[in-house]
């Protein structure tokens, strides 16, 4: 466990045992680790990392008695963060389609979803035949583009694991494909 998270994870222990200090710290230093969180995720949307933040920080809040203490707190938190980022692409995507369609290029898009759609479900398949230790890694660093060590701390696992995980991870879906062509 890397001192930001043990950190966090005291301050939020010691504010739910009913030291409004240690919590009000706790949030305070949240919000920047969620802000860095988040930018990572949104450079083409800046101006919503804020309301991002502070909906994230709610939600923690409204949901801290679900919290488990034997769990990574990055990970808890991370989950949050990810929920509320998805709402909020859910909310663009029907705001964006509120209008019908002024030519047919819009067809095209459309077929390249469904394709899109299509390669995700099958990969979905594909990382769902792996072991944890190696679907995690690969989901995490690959298709989510969360470094080594943060992946590390999501997941519990050492560098060195992680990095295990996706090198045989992606040797045994390659073998997966091989004998399902």
């Amino acid at each position: 466990m890397d001192a930001r998270e043990a950190r966090l994870k005291g301050l939020l222990v010691r504010g739910l045992g009913g030291d409004e200090a240690a919590y009000h710290a706790f949030l305070r230093e949240l919000s920047m680790h969620l802000r860095a969180f988040l930018r990572r995720r949104l450079t083409g949307l800046p101006d919503d990392i804020e309301d991002l933040v502070q909906e994230s920080l709610l939600a923690v809040h409204n949901h801290r008695d679900t919290y488990d203490p034997a769990q990574p707190l990055t990970a808890w938190v991370h989950a949050i963060a990810k929920y509320k980022l998805v709402d909020l692409m859910r909310r663009r995507e029907s705001r964006d389609h509120r209008t019908e369609p002024l030519d047919e290029e819009h067809e095209m898009f459309a077929i390249a979803d469904a394709d899109a759609a299509d390669a995700r479900r099958d990969v979905g398949k594909l990382l769902g035949q792996l072991p944890d230790r190696q679907r995690l890694p690969i989901v995490h660093t690959k298709l989510e583009g969360l470094s080594v060590a943060e992946t590390a701390r999501l997941t519990g696992m050492s560098e060195s694991a992680v990095k295990v995980g996706v090198h045989r991870g992606l040797k045994a879906l390659a073998a997966i494909i091989r004998r399902n062509p």
